[in-house]
């Protein structure tokens, strides 16, 4: 089933106030603002309404025909840790044990849907946010947490998992799986790569060059995009005319909007276009079309750029109570299912937390290291000249 979306297209009114026209009858030149309607709305793939009732369709059950309770409970699983993960990594940062985190609030069914619909010889490539799809790679979510404190450079080797590390120049993770594929194209290997990315990132140069390389070299990649609505304060209407799924059409290759609050529907569409990949069929752009029910990164305040009246509409939309409704009502899991999880979740939330205190301070030299190939003097120079500045707090203490 395919539902209208056309509410999502309408240009929204944030907080900050709203668009008006400006003239004048002293003969001065009016200025007019304008807006393009759309002749047809934008539609999307769903599985499964907000209310949790399971919908038919003809292009994507067969995906998802075969799926278990035991998968469908692992679904739940994997959304109900990732968001708790989140939860306690926003909390050491506002007190202090992390310098920022980008939290995936609201993201959970795109990132679980699309992460379990990879095989293990896949090879991912994320951003910063993809924290449940980091979940689904089997990477130790005390692992992606490093780099936020300031301990390492990423924290996990991503050949191990097939997933890369966090990428957080925007967009240049496009270019990097497009490279990877093609040359997974060029060694007739029988495995896809998938790209992360947000609507942000989509209007960088860097995406639309990959999705050039990607068409004309036929390359196994799906470039998935989290259309979470605001790229940091600025709102999707600013960056685009047509919905975003719509561009693939302009590189030569399909593109498909999903629910992103919809675990099914993004295993699904996920699914169909990695088969594609890994078939010779080329590149799919997806749009999962969802929503950050939080801040862009700790340090944003997103109550400064969008209306309370928003967010609460998609939080009726949230991809947990969905699932959890859907489960309930086709007797797919019970109270004392939900009970185990949530001590479960409760022991992720403590582990995490002492684990995050456990880590070990960096070598304050290594920063030193690898600069050059080959060493240089103003290195040295400035080596030294740390080792002095480091040296006078010893020589405070001891005095």
């Amino acid at each position: 089933m395919t539902v209208d979306s056309s509410a999502a297209s309408q240009p929204r009114r944030s907080a900050a106030g709203k668009a008006g026209t400006a003239g004048s009858k002293t003969g001065t030149k009016r200025t007019t603002r304008t807006t393009t309607k759309k002749s047809t709305d934008p539609e999307l793939v769903q599985l499964l309404t907000p209310e949790g009732k399971r919908v038919k369709n003809a292009e994507y059950d067969a995906y998802v025909a075969g799926i278990t309770s035991e998968e469908l409970r692992g679904l739940y699983r994997d959304m109900v840790l990732s968001r708790r993960f989140d939860a306690e990594a926003t909390a050491l940062q506002r007190q202090g044990e992390l310098g920022l985190w980008a939290s995936l609030l609201g993201q959970e069914a795109a990132q679980i849907g699309s992460g379990r619909a990879t095989r293990e010889d896949d090879y991912v490539f994320p951003t910063y946010r993809e924290h449940g799809v980091a979940w689904c790679r089997g990477v130790d979510p005390t692992n992606l947490l490093g780099m936020f404190r300031g301990v390492n450079h990423g924290g996990w080797d991503p050949n191990s998992n097939n997933f890369h590390l966090y990428t957080i120049v925007i967009g240049s993770q496009t270019l990097h799986a497009t490279g990877y594929a093609m040359g997974v194209a060029k060694d007739g290997a029988d495995s896809a790569v998938i790209a992360y990315f947000g609507d942000g990132a989509s209007s960088q140069g860097d995406v639309a060059e990959s999705f050039t390389f990607a068409a004309v070299y036929n390359a196994p990649v799906v470039f998935f995009c989290q259309n979470n609505q605001w790229a940091i304060s600025e709102p999707t209407e600013k960056q685009t005319r047509v919905p975003l799924y719509q561009r693939a059409q302009g590189f030569g290759f399909p593109g498909v909007r999903v629910d992103g609050n919809d675990v099914l529907a993004c295993l699904a569409v996920t699914k169909r276009a990695l088969e594609r990949a890994r078939s010779g069929e080329g590149p799919t752009l997806v749009e999962a079309y969802t929503y950050r029910m939080g801040a862009h990164t700790t340090s944003d305040d997103p109550t400064k750029y969008r209306a309370d009246e928003e967010r609460e509409a998609w939080e009726a939309k949230d991809p947990i109570l969905r699932l959890r409704r859907y489960l309930e009502a086709a007797h797919h899991a019970d109270e004392g299912f939900f009970a185990e999880l949530e001590a479960e979740s409760e022991a992720l939330g403590r582990r995490v937390r002492e684990s995050v205190r456990a880590m070990p301070d960096p070598d304050n030299f290594a920063m030193f290291e690898h600069v050059y190939a080959d060493g240089h003097a103003l290195v040295d120079e400035e080596r030294a000249q740390f080792a002095a500045y480091q040296a006078s707090f010893a020589d405070v203490e001891g005095a």
